[in-house]
């Protein structure tokens, strides 16, 4: 089947955080707590997005390690499960998503496009947020950072299990991210990367190897039909 904006596209996979949404103020929040909890000053804004996008446990490693503190394995694990109960009751305090993003997600539906999102973030979480901006119901299938054990991003593992879920073969799909794991993983896994410029990534925009790059939402659906376009060869039709 063809769609008319996106001649053989399927499906279109979508980061959560940095992507879909502006979640590090949540984060940082609850990183921060933590913190305090272990008698440490709190990591700034800035700092903390810095950290984001490689899960939970390297989140809370990476958040003791600017006050110099190594934790074992056993403490990242009873620190990162300590993490997880805090966050997810406090996951939609001050997230929201970016600007135009639910306006663009209709629009991809409407296509008759399958969605599905793709985040290192663990799945309650991640469907707790989609659920609380009315976006679940954009969404075929959710994979969450512990939905496949012990493969995240950049392993394109979870990418895989997404389209499987979807009925989608890589052939006939295209990923939307913001950082140097959605634009591995996207690679590794066989499929066009569109990158958003507004997310956490620690490598500059310019600099993630994506297809095409996008500063707002009102790009992406442009975006991703020059990104598909160069990988078929075949032009979009308007």
């Amino acid at each position: 089947m063809s769609y008319p904006t996106f001649p053989g596209l399927k499906a279109v996979l979508f980061d959560l955080d940095g992507t879909l949404v502006d979640s590090a103020p949540d984060l940082a929040a609850a990183l921060n707590r933590l913190l305090a909890r272990a008698g440490y000053p709190p990591v700034a804004l800035a700092e903390i997005q810095m950290m984001i996008g490689d899960g939970v446990h390297k989140l809370v490693e990476r958040g003791f390690a600017v006050h110099k503190r190594a934790l074992s394995p056993d403490e990242t694990e009873r620190f990162a499960d300590r993490f997880v109960a805090d966050y997810e009751a406090n996951a939609t305090v001050a997230t929201r998503p970016f600007p135009g993003a639910i306006e663009t997600l209709a629009e991809l539906r409407a296509t008759g496009l399958a969605l599905g999102v793709c985040t290192n973030k663990p799945e309650g979480a991640t469907r707790a947020i989609l659920a609380a901006f009315g976006m679940d119901s954009f969404f075929a299938q959710v994979i969450g950072g512990n939905t496949v054990p012990g493969r995240r991003k950049p392993d394109p593992e979870p990418l895989w299990e997404a389209l499987r879920r979807l009925g989608v073969g890589a052939g006939a799909a295209i990923m939307v991210g913001d950082s140097p794991n959605d634009v591995a993983a996207a690679r590794a896994a066989r499929l066009p990367i569109v990158a958003v410029t507004f997310g956490y990534s620690r490598v500059p925009p310019d600099q993630l190897g994506a297809d095409r790059l996008v500063g707002h939402f009102s790009e992406l659906k442009e975006a991703l039909a020059q990104a598909w376009a160069a990988r078929t060869g075949r032009g979009a039709i308007p």
